[in-house]
C-alpha cells in the first residue's frame, strides 16, 4: 500500500478544504458511532478469533461501548471546545486601549494512529474522538497480532469514510516501522515502552510531535484500614479483565504484613464468584499468543524456583496444562523478591505479586524507586494516609478505592509520565492534544506614545518603563 501517497492526499485535502465546521466534525464522529453499533457482533467475532477465546461481554463493554462513550462526549462538547479562548494582554494597560490576546484551536492536519492488540478497537476509536473533534484526518496502523480485527477495521472504515478522511493500513513490523517514519502532523502510539523508543526515533526524523500511551508496573497500595473483601474483588476484577492484558492492570500489590493472608482468602472468594470454572468459561479470556503465554508462565516458574509462594486461584481445581486455548488461572505470587522477572517486567497477564510493607512510607519508597507507572491504586479510608500516597508518588493517573476506572473519566486527561508515556488525551484534553494552539495578539489601532517609545531613538519614555520592570 502506498502509505506516502495516502498521507500526501490527506494533507492536500486538508489544505484544499480547510478546517472542517462543527457540523462536519460531528458527522464524522456520528459515522464512527454507527460503525461500532452496526458491527458489534462482527467485532466480538473477530476478537474472539484473534484471542482464541475472548469474552463477548468484555469486548462489548471495553471495545464497543467503551469507544462509543468518548465519541459521544466529544460530539456533545466540541462546539464549546472550538471557541477561541480570550487571554489577558501584557502589559495589561494595552487591553484597556483595545489590544486583544486569544488562543485559537486549529486542526494539526493528519494524525497517525498506531493502535495495539489488547483493546484494538477501543484504542483506535477513543483517540479518534479527540482527533476528529479537533478537525483532523487520520491514518491508522492496527496491530498485526489481531489480524482478523485489523482487517475488519479496514473494511469498516472503508465503508464509511473516504481515504482522504480516514485510512487503515495493515501489515507486520516492517509496515509499522515505515508508518512511524511518515511525516505526520502528529502521531499517537499505544503499546510497549520498548517499541515506543523505536517509534520516537522514527518520528524524530521528521520532528513529528508524539503522544505515547505506554504502561509499566502499576502498583496497588492496600492501606492499613482497607476493606479486604471490597479491595480484593475490585483488584481481581481488574486483574482478570482481558486476562490482565491491560496497560493499566494492577501489576503488584503492597499490603501490610498482617493483611496478606486475609487478602489471599478474599481474592480466592472473589475469583470463585466471578469464575466458578476457567478452562471452558466464555467469560475468561485467553492469552493472545503462544509467546506471551510462555513469557507469563516463565515468570511464574522462575518465581516458584526462587522460593516465592505461588497460589493459583482455580475454584474448580481444573488442570489447565492441556487445553485448546492459552488460559492462565489468576495467580498470586507471595513474597516475591526484586531479582525475579515478575517484579522487573510489566506482566500483562493474570499474575499478581503481593509484597508486604511495615509502614506506608516504606510502601511509597518502594513505588518511588521504580519507574513512574501509568496508574497507581490506593485502597483505604485513612484520609491522611491517602493524601500522603497521592502527594509523594508520581504516576500517570490514580484511582482511589478501585483500579483502572480513571481511564473511563472523559473529563480527566489520560496519559503517562516518563517511561509510561508522554502527552495525554480524552475529553477536552484530547481535543487540545490534537489541535495546534495558535496564539494571536491584535495590537491597538492608535499609535500611542508608549508604543512609539519602544522604537528607536530610545529616550526617557523607555528608560522609565524599564526602571518600572526592574523591581522585585
Amino acid at each position: 500500500m502506498d502509505m506516502q501517497g495516502i498521507l500526501q492526499r490527506q494533507k492536500a485535502a486538508h489544505l484544499r478544504d480547510g478546517a472542517p465546521s462543527a457540523e462536519e466534525r460531528i458527522n464524522r464522529i456520528d459515522r464512527c458511532i454507527r460503525l461500532l453499533i452496526e458491527n458489534r457482533k462482527a467485532i466480538e467475532d473477530a476478537l474472539n478469533a484473534d484471542f482464541g477465546s475472548r469474552s463477548r461481554e468484555a469486548t462489548a463493554f471495553t471495545d464497543v461501548s467503551g469507544s462509543i462513550a468518548p465519541l459521544k462526549h466529544a460530539k456533545a462538547n466540541l462546539r464549546k471546545w472550538m471557541r477561541p479562548e480570550k487571554r489577558k494582554t501584557t502589559p495589561a494597560i494595552l487591553g484597556l486601549f483595545g489590544a486583544k490576546a486569544e488562543v485559537r484551536f486549529q486542526p494539526k492536519g493528519v494524525v497517525g494512529v498506531i493502535s495495539p492488540w489488547n483493546f484494538p478497537v477501543n484504542l483506535t476509536f477513543a483517540p479518534l474522538a479527540g482527533i476528529l473533534a479537533a478537525g483532523n484526518r487520520a491514518m491508522i496502523k492496527p496491530s498485526e497480532y489481531t489480524p482478523a480485527t485489523s482487517e475488519l477495521m479496514q473494511i469498516m472504515f472503508g465503508s464509511a469514510f473516504s481515504e482522504e478522511e480516514i485510512a487503515v493500513v495493515t501489515g507486520g513490523p516492517d509496515v509499522g516501522e515505515a508508518f512511524a517514519r511518515l511525516p505526520f502532523d502528529h502521531l499517537i502510539f499505544t503499546g510497549a515502552t520498548g517499541v515506543a523508543r523505536h517509534v520516537m526515533r522514527a518520528a524524530a526524523e521528521n520532528l513529528v510531535p508524539l503522544t505515547l500511551e505506554l504502561g509499566g508496573k502499576s502498583p496497588v497500595i492496600l492501606g492499613k484500614h482497607a476493606d479486604l473483601d471490597v479491595a480484593a474483588a475490585r483488584i481481581m476484577n481488574g486483574k482478570t479483565l482481558n486476562a490482565g492484558q491491560i496497560c493499566l492492570a494492577p501489576d503488584y500489590v503492597l499490603a501490610p504484613a498482617d493483611k496478606v493472608d486475609g487478602f489471599v482468602e478474599s481474592a480466592r472468594r472473589s475469583v470463585a464468584k466471578m469464575f466458578p470454572t476457567i478452562k471452558d468459561n466464555p467469560d475468561y479470556t485467553a492469552i493472545v499468543a503462544q509467546r506471551h503465554y510462555e513469557r507469563i508462565m516463565g515468570y511464574v516458574d522462575e518465581a516458584r524456583a526462587k522460593g516465592a509462594r505461588v497460589v493459583e486461584l482455580k475454584p474448580d481445581g481444573e488442570d489447565l496444562s492441556q487445553q485448546e486455548h492459552r488460559k492462565i488461572a489468576p495467580t498470586l505470587i507471595l513474597d516475591p523478591t526484586d531479582d525475579m522477572k515478575v517484579m522487573q517486567e510489566e506482566i500483562f497477564g493474570p499474575v499478581l505479586p503481593v509484597k508486604t510493607y511495615r509502614t506506608v512510607d516504606e510502601a511509597i519508597a518502594y513505588v518511588n524507586k521504580g519507574e513512574r507507572p501509568l496508574g497507581l491504586y490506593y485502597f483505604g479510608v485513612d484520609e491522611a494516609e491517602r493524601e500522603k500516597v497521592l502527594a509523594t508518588t508520581t504516576s500517570g493517573g490514580v484511582t482511589v478505592n478501585d483500579v483502572i476506572f480513571h481511564v473511563a473519566q472523559e473529563e480527566l486527561p489520560f496519559g503517562g509520565v516518563g517511561p509510561s508515556g508522554m502527552g495525554s488525551y480524552h475529553g477536552v484534553g484530547g481535543f487540545r492534544e490534537f489541535s495546534h494552539r495558535k496564539a494571536i495578539y491584535t495590537q491597538i489601532k492608535k499609535d500611542i506614545g508608549p508604543l512609539q517609545a519602544m522604537r528607536p531613538p530610545y529616550g526617557a519614555g523607555i528608560r522609565k518603563y524599564l526602571d518600572s520592570q526592574m523591581k522585585a
